[in-house]
């Protein structure tokens, strides 16, 4: 059985660059799992994880070579340490060193030089809005009291598998239309077919979008799913005016229900940036 890694001898170590998302927990290695109140912080690039200790810090921002974290190495509108992760008193703490906001869960926003965040157990995204409209994620995870809850179970049944497949061109469809849910906002609403398509129209412009195809591939995976049993995806189950509730249930299961779409494919809506925004 793999052993808790102390607080004392962890120094932290480096996650690859393609590690899963943080929403599933921090990946233990081959022979240790993190310990209670280890901190892991995870963007596209990869990211960083450690154990608890007074006065432990984890550095994000622009400059690799200066943190432990880079979001965005390309991106101007990043700062080179654009924020920090202080253990202090038992708890980690989010503090905001750089020159714009960083935007956390349920549209609570930590502003340069403001007072510190603190950091509850579990996953926490946090988004940085950069050049060109992009906003980059940074997925943050605090391990809780009784440690990484994803312990070797040999023995134990097999839970049923709650992730739906879905092809790259409906997760690319769906990621824009239910960004505003990836981004855990208040009260997240579906984008309209026609946002859709004009967003996937620059993302990827071989697609040939328009608001027909993009309604399609989205009733095409309703339909799919609700012959899965999943409720509230048809008109006759769910009351008029049916509106946006049958993309919002759609929504739901995907993103709240069984973590198929998660926030890290938020990249999948990124753009190339352009000559000027690195000029910004």
């Amino acid at each position: 059985m793999a052993e808790i890694l102390s607080s004392a001898d962890d120094e932290g170590r480096e996650l690859p660059r393609g590690h899963e998302s943080l929403r599933f927990g921090v990946s233990p290695t081959n022979t240790r799992r993190p310990a209670p109140g280890a901190i892991a912080a995870l963007t596209v690039r990869g990211g960083f994880t450690i154990g608890p200790g007074e006065g432990r810090q984890v550095l994000f921002g622009r400059n690799k070579d200066e943190v432990h974290v880079c979001i965005s190495e390309e991106d101007r509108r990043i700062s080179r340490r654009h924020g920090v992760l202080t253990h202090r008193g038992g708890t980690w703490w989010v503090g905001n060193t750089g020159q714009v906001p960083i935007r956390m869960p349920h549209s609570q926003w930590l502003f340069p030089n403001e007072e510190e965040i603190p950091l509850a157990p579990g996953y926490t995204p946090l988004f940085i809005r950069g050049s060109g409209g992009r906003e980059h994620l940074l997925e943050v995870y605090v391990v809780g009291p009784d440690g990484d809850q994803r312990v070797p179970a040999h023995a134990e049944p097999t839970d049923q598998p709650r992730s739906w497949r879905l092809d790259p061109r409906e997760r690319l469809v769906l990621v824009a239309l239910g960004q505003r849910y990836l981004r855990y906002e208040a009260r997240p609403y579906p984008l309209g077919r026609r946002q859709v398509a004009e967003l996937l129209a620059d993302v990827d412009p071989e697609g040939d979008w328009t608001h027909r195809k993009v309604e399609r591939v989205i009733a095409g995976v309703r339909k799919r799913l609700s012959k899965e049993r999943v409720r509230g995806l048809t008109r006759e189950e769910v009351p008029e005016p049916v509106g946006n509730w049958l993309n919002h249930n759609l929504l739901t299961e995907l993103v709240m229900n069984s973590a198929t779409l998660v926030p890290s494919d938020l990249a999948l809506l990124e753009e190339p940036p352009e000559d000027d925004d690195l000029d910004a």
